[in-house]
């Protein structure tokens, strides 16, 4: 009966059984990603009164004569301030066929580093192309991070197309342009769609004033867009963040490792190994809250028993004894380097965070470096600047169990961490390790 209450009752399927669709905008400053957000959810009934009543009187202090629908994701005084998103803001809504997590993330060269981090969950793309300026340098970087990232399937939406005469021949230039250059990163799976968002053409409803654009409105095609696989369909991995050893005398004998399960399922009775070292063991138990359960899967946050007193500790990772991952020394990596104040050079010492698990880092080489516009590679380069993308082999002081990141994003990923100010200087994407 309880179900039955909480069950949507546009939902044909049931909250449980539709998919779930991550999103993030991605492209240039101004190219409108939060404005096309706020339409997405203005137009699909997504908001509520007192939100469209506080936006509509900003949008009055303001002196705008429209109702500013970028304000619904726009939340900090300053962004507004600025008219421009700085932090990445997420969205979750539903329809009766899909349900969707969008991540507006920041079109300005100086908060690249916010875009990565709103992308590195996406299952698509929504890159924004602005139809009065093209296809810029900053909607090229987007696109390549977003493919790096591991994102396959890119919605191009040109927008603005109020503002070029509805020009079909200008919708089609920038497709072209758009699409060639994905095929050139391996992206073939580019679906493009001419909008509006401000007046809201094409984004929830078809519009009459593109007549010639044949395909489904944006929001019809999302519903309809393939999703990644869910973590669970890999190998199982559970980076160690806590060691439990309760005080009461009546759990003197419990010992239990807890953390958040990245992927695959975990059994009660698995063979596993406790990486880096490569110890081998069972599954005895595991627990989740106050309740023992039989398996866990991600995102879960469980505890975990084992048959041996094994060397366990915060950093640890218990994985599949069948396909475990590589216990890296040195780690080749694509690095997004994001520090404002220095450049990445060859023999700088940082500190690396992988899942649970930091140790220091020298950068052993820096194999090339990234032309965004061109795709091409220096190789001759020695250092990465700000937003610069390049290929870095780091030596780790510590060996860390890791994943090439096109099979993992989870346990494929990490950070670099400036030791002196502990301020967060580049993201990487590992392609191998050894």
């Amino acid at each position: 009966m309880v179900a039955a209450a909480l069950a949507d009752p546009l939902d044909p399927l049931g909250p449980d059984e539709r998919t779930l669709l991550r999103l993030a905008t991605a492209g240039s400053v101004d190219d409108g990603k939060s404005t096309l957000i706020g339409r997405l959810l203005f137009d699909s009934k997504q908001t509520f009164i007192d939100q469209m009543e506080a936006i509509e009187r900003t949008s009055r202090t303001r002196g705008e004569d429209d109702v500013n629908l970028a304000y619904l994701t726009d939340g900090l005084r300053s962004e507004r301030d600025q008219g421009i998103t700085i932090d990445v803001a997420y969205r979750y809504f539903s329809t009766p066929r899909r349900k969707f997590i969008l991540a507006d993330t920041p079109g300005h060269v100086q908060y690249t580093r916010n875009m990565v981090t709103g992308a590195s969950t996406a299952d698509a793309a929504l890159l924004l192309v602005d139809a009065r300026r093209g296809v810029l340098e900053q909607t090229r970087r987007h696109a390549y991070l977003s493919n790096l990232l591991g994102i396959r399937h890119f919605v191009l939406c040109v927008n603005k197309m109020d503002l070029v005469g509805w020009d079909r021949s200008i919708f089609d230039s920038i497709t072209e342009e758009l699409t060639r250059f994905a095929g050139r990163m391996g992206v073939y799976d580019v679906r493009a769609i001419p909008i509006s968002a401000k007046h809201g053409d094409w984004v929830v409803e078809a519009s009459e004033r593109m007549p010639w654009y044949p395909g489904p409105p944006l929001l019809e095609l999302l519903e309809t867009l393939e999703a990644s696989e869910p973590p669970q369909h890999h190998a199982s991995r559970l980076p160690v963040q806590y060691i439990i050893r309760p005080l009461r005398d009546e759990y003197h004998d419990y010992r239990g490792y807890a953390g958040t399960m990245a992927s695959g399922v975990l059994r009660v009775g698995d063979r596993v190994k406790v990486m880096p070292a490569g110890a081998e063991t069972t599954v005895v138990g595991i627990d989740a809250f106050d309740q023992p359960i039989v398996e866990a899967t991600p995102p879960m946050a469980v505890t975990v028993r084992l048959a041996d007193q094994l060397d366990v500790r915060r950093g640890s990772m218990i994985v599949s004894a069948e396909h475990p991952p590589i216990a890296a020394t040195s780690i080749d990596a694509h690095i997004c380097w994001m520090s404002e104040r220095v450049p990445l050079r060859e023999r700088d010492r940082l500190v690396v965070k992988h899942t649970t698990q930091s140790t220091r880092a020298l950068v052993q080489e820096i194999g090339a470096r990234l032309d965004v516009n061109t795709l091409d590679y220096d190789l001759t380069a020695s250092q990465l600047s700000l937003n610069e993308i390049g290929r870095v082999r780091l030596r780790l002081m510590a060996p860390v169990a890791v994943d090439p990141y096109d099979e993992s994003r989870e346990t494929g990923a990490f950070i670099l961490i400036d030791e002196a100010t502990s301020a967060t200087v580049g993201a990487g994407m590992i392609t191998s390790g050894g």
